[in-house]
């Protein structure tokens, strides 16, 4: 129906009444008139425009309602036309952002919700609903068309229930806005506080939700925190103070580090640093070795990893020493100067200690000064045509690894690296592995 001037005046003052004083009109913001003549009426003010208008002011007409004499506001237009459009803009949709909050207000009643407002100007509204039972949730209305919900409950809400609720506020929110919607996104429910912890980091800051089941093993050693969840996809993932460390179903970080199957161990001496999920020592003793050893500090780890990641470990960790393998429990760092000072020498050094540290601050950073203790320690019992496996971090830490490769250059003896790019299932990023060689001196 087409409303004259008239009526759409008289709608619109009565309306703008209503979402100033709080009073109930008959033209309610969920009235579709109203958001029709709201949209049919906005009006785009520029700068030029109020210009315009403040020159047509006469200079001995009373003050008006404001108390503003016509004079002040005409003289200094040059001025006062830079804030002005803004002023009226915000003005604007601070009563556009409360037609949207008024018409979600019955949604939330009918749930028995009571609720707290917060209304800033040119910043929009911010309503808390909390109900008996005590679950509750956050309306955020920003003047620029952002509309945010936030439910949360404690046991109380089913998903079905949240679903319902999300659905008709959708659903109002394209009466409200005549389906002129850009984007509707509903994320997955975030459950805290729970028996299983289902959400852990990225190396490069994302949040990610596995599907784990159980808790296997979780236990506190003199090192760290040691977990073994289960995943439906992922089987059993060793988790090391809050770090993803190795699923079951994680082969291809084993095979890269152990250099991607390019490599021939046969009669090989072999040095593992860590490793106590015993994945690498398992896949190289099948390849027949001369005598791996290694070190790993936490025995707890083994005895974790032996008991419940067997895909992983199979059965190498039930005896500490094999045919062609022995297992030390100790720091790698005092071992490492052992062997230096001995002059013992290794075919292949796998470090499976730590990935490349985040920071990009080494002078701060006691890992960087670790990690280059163990680079130069290492080529020291590295034979010369020998090679350096180890991890460094996700793809996307750029700035990280370009730093770990600086430190390449600055070890006792020169070498030389290649870097591999390798998909490991659980850690759901692509991981970057290292593969370090002394380079050869002409006397």
């Amino acid at each position: 129906m087409l409303l004259d001037e008239r009526e759409n005046a008289e709608l619109l003052s009565t309306y703008l009444a209503s979402v100033f004083t709080q009073k109930e009109s008959s033209a309610q913001p969920g009235d579709n008139r109203i958001n029709d003549v709201m949209r049919e009426l906005h009006p785009k003010v520029g700068k030029e425009v109020v210009r315009e208008h403040l020159a047509t002011l006469n200079n001995f007409k009373s003050p008006g309602p404001d108390e503003l004499h016509p004079r002040v506001l005409k003289e200094p237009a040059d001025v006062t036309s830079e804030p002005l459009p803004t002023i009226f803009e915000n003005s604007w949709r601070t009563a556009d952002c409360s037609a949207v909050f008024k018409g979600l207000q019955p949604i939330f009643q009918e749930q028995g919700m009571t609720e707290t407002i917060h209304n800033w100007e040119d910043h929009g509204y911010l309503a808390t609903y909390i109900s008996k039972n005590g679950s509750f949730a956050n309306l955020r209305i920003y003047p620029h068309g952002l509309v945010l919900v936030d439910v949360q409950s404690c046991n109380n809400l089913s998903g079905g229930d949240v679903e319902q609720l999300l659905n008709k506020i959708e659903k109002r929110m394209k009466e409200l806005c005549h389906r002129n919607i850009k984007r509707v996104k509903r994320l997955p429910a975030i459950v805290r506080g729970d028996a299983i912890d289902k959400y852990w980091p990225t190396a490069d800051g994302r949040l990610v939700e596995y599907d784990i089941d159980e808790v296997v093993y979780d236990e506190e050693s003199a090192y760290q925190n040691i977990k073994i969840l289960h995943s439906k996809q992922f089987g059993n993932i060793l988790i090391l103070s809050g770090d993803v460390n190795l699923a079951e179903s994680d082969l291809a970080y084993t095979q890269a580090i152990m250099g991607s199957g390019k490599e021939d161990y046969t009669d090989k001496e072999v040095l593992i640093l860590g490793g106590g999920d015993g994945g690498i020592l398992y896949e190289i003793v099948k390849l027949k070795p001369k005598m791996v050893t290694m070190v790993e500090i936490d025995q707890m780890v083994i005895d974790g990893c032996r008991k419940y990641m067997r895909k992983t470990c199979g059965d190498v960790l039930d005896n500490l020493k094999g045919e062609c393998y022995q297992v030390l429990i100790e720091d790698c760092i005092p071992v490492l100067k052992r062997y230096a000072k001995e002059e013992r020498m290794f075919d292949y050094v796998i470090n499976d200690l730590t990935a490349v540290p985040i920071s990009t601050s080494p002078e701060e950073d006691s890992t960087w000064e670790f990690l280059r203790m163990i680079l130069d320690l290492s080529m020291k019992v590295l034979k010369p045509d020998g090679k350096y496996f180890t991890q460094g971090n996700c793809v996307n830490l750029t700035e990280a690894l370009t730093l770990y490769e600086e430190q390449l250059g600055r070890l006792y003896c020169p070498v030389a690296f290649s870097k591999e790019v390798v998909c490991v299932p659980s850690y759901m990023e692509l991981w970057v592995f290292y593969t370090i060689w002394k380079k050869r001196t002409d006397v």
